[in-house]
């Protein structure tokens, strides 16, 4: 290749990469949603380039169950009075144990981020109880996708499915469509096994609730922070 060409290949990659770095940018979790049905052609594109995803052994073990129209509406009455009532979470996966040090400092701005935009006092259990049931709602999304992953692989295949969700987001947003990882919708997994008719061997890893955003909703107004590279990536050798 000659020197031109090869400059040439260099300023498309770098476009390539400024592409992703604005997605990844301007994705945020969207909490307030049109009703507007996202086409069936759109949310099949998203599918089609997430499937892409590496996996480990190409085992690719996720599976998306998307809902739309009158059956995201029947799922969605369940689930929300499925935590309304009370009843005890039932995970597939075990539930984090406990956040510490930077992870629970993350966690507590995120979380006041939330209520300071909603208006939601410190301290008011009772405001941030109803806002988190909101989850339950699919924040008013047309769409839902639930993502399972096959019981042998274990904690691996929830890992690739972790890659799967990141994918499935970022295509949205190339395509105008906000979304939302949910891991609250795996704490009703028994639920979501009975109403989807779930396969024994699958596993609920989340939920993502997508379609379009209401960008002027004032949920929609804060963005969370990132680390600095110094707190999340140690560099060995030159």
């Amino acid at each position: 290749m000659s020197a031109a060409a090869t400059q040439a290949a260099s300023a498309s990659r770098a476009d390539d990469i400024g592409v992703l770095e604005r997605l990844l940018g301007e994705r945020y979790s969207c909490r307030a949603f049109k009703p507007d049905p996202v086409p069936r052609a759109l949310i099949e594109r998203i599918a089609r380039t997430a499937q892409r995803t590496a996996s480990w052994c190409n085992s690719q073990p996720w599976h998306a169950t998307i809902l739309s129209g009158a059956e995201t509406e029947r799922f969605r009455k369940r689930m929300y009075e499925s935590a309304a009532s009370g009843a005890d979470a039932a995970p597939d996966f075990p539930w984090p144990r406990e956040y510490l040090g930077v992870y629970l400092a993350r966690r507590r701005e995120s979380g006041f981020q939330l209520y300071d935009a909603v208006g939601i006092a410190k301290g008011d259990k009772v405001a941030a109880a109803k806002q988190a049931l909101e989850n339950f709602n699919f924040f008013g999304a047309p769409h839902v996708a639930i993502i399972t992953t096959t019981e042998p692989l274990g904690v691996y295949g929830a890992v690739d499915c972790g890659a799967y969700v990141s994918n499935f987001m970022l295509a949205a947003q190339a395509l105008g469509i906000g979304s939302i990882a949910q891991a609250a919708l795996a704490r009703r997994s028994d639920v979501v096994r009975d109403h989807l008719k779930l396969a024994d061997d699958r596993r609920v890893v989340c939920g993502i609730s997508f379609g379009y955003a209401k960008h002027d909703d004032i949920i929609n107004s804060y963005r969370t922070s990132r680390a600095p590279l110094t707190e999340a990536v140690t560099f060995v050798g030159e």
